[in-house]
């Protein structure tokens, strides 16, 4: 699925959450590290990128840079925190290593109408917003404008209007900026132009669509742990190709009282998944017999695993695919 929305990942603990906020909105995105952003731009021809927070400081050596690609793609750019710091220096701006820190919650000031902020408040307003950086902007790049300033950052968001670039010296895609979701989706469906178009429902019909073109009149075998993930792709790939799929469930014995049972009773009689039950709970047991260390359990459990995996699976035979 081609991503109309690139976020290029430096590092940030809240990365995922910028996606999330993306998808809320209607809008597909996919996350790349900037080292893979290149050819992730070729390949997806993204209608805006945003560039994601990171812990390094853009003066250190070596510190991440966006590609150049990015402002060659000649679309909407958002950056944010050390992302606006990365494009501000990139595009002949001058940063500082920071002399305060500004860490939490702090107040921007309304500086200038932007697209960037429309539904929020006039010029003059303050907006409660989550800060977490060291570096500081002293000088904006040729061709940007102040939209918002605060006590500690003079330059929280700016913006290049005409070429569709933008930086967020905060973090809208955190619940501490309490209307940081409203500018991400300003970003993405207003700036972009992108229509929201993206729902689970949408993304199910894709997926399926996917597995039917790549499995063809194929097997394929699952590992079914009765875990979330497993669960997902088992009924999912089910739903594509019917009982071209077999689910494989590894009984160990260590899970909860009944807990195996309901697995079993869940795909076999309520999804009409054809389903291997594989009870090895005396081999598992015996194997871990005399283990106390953490380390050798987890190895011992996985190790049994494979082994009662594989030879259930050879039983079967003529498999393609394994999921």
């Amino acid at each position: 699925m081609a991503a109309p929305v690139l976020i290029i990942d430096f590092g940030s603990q809240v990365t995922q959450l910028i996606a999330r906020r993306v998808r809320e909105a209607g809008v597909y995105c996919e996350i790349v590290p900037f080292h893979k952003s290149d050819a992730a731009i070729a390949a997806h021809k993204p209608q805006a990128i945003i560039l994601s927070g990171g812990p390094a400081s853009v003066m250190e050596d070596g510190a991440p840079k966006a590609p150049q690609a990015v402002f060659d793609a000649h679309v909407p750019v958002l950056g944010i925190c050390y992302g606006e710091m990365a494009m501000a220096q990139q595009l002949g701006g001058k940063v500082e290593g920071g002399h305060h820190r500004e860490f939490g919650r702090s107040d921007i000031r309304i500086e200038k109408d932007s697209p960037l902020l429309a539904g929020l408040g006039a010029i003059g307003d303050r907006e409660p917003v989550w800060m977490n950086h060291g570096d500081k902007i002293t000088a904006i790049p040729p061709g940007f404008s102040v939209v918002a300033t605060s006590e500690h950052s003079p330059y929280a968001i700016i913006a290049d209007e005409a070429r569709g670039l933008y930086g967020i010296q905060f973090h809208p895609e955190v619940a501490h900026t309490p209307r940081g979701a409203t500018m991400l989706k300003n970003f993405v469906l207003n700036i972009a132009g992108i229509k929201p178009e993206w729902n689970m429902r949408a993304f199910r019909e894709h997926e399926i669509a996917k597995i039917r073109a790549q499995v063809g009149k194929g097997k394929v075998i699952c590992g079914l742990s009765g875990g979330v993930d497993s669960s997902v792709a088992a009924v999912l790939i089910h739903e594509a190709i019917g009982d071209q799929l077999t689910c494989i469930f590894v009984d160990t014995g260590l899970m909860r009282a009944g807990e195996a049972d309901e697995v079993v009773a869940l795909f076999k009689n309520h999804y009409n998944i054809p389903l291997i039950h594989a009870q090895a709970q005396e081999l598992f047991l015996g194997r871990l017999a005399g283990v106390t260390d953490p380390e050798d359990k987890r190895k011992t459990i996985g190790a049994t695993f494979i082994d009662v995996f594989d030879e259930e699976a050879h039983k079967l035979g003529n498999v393609e695919f394994l999921a």
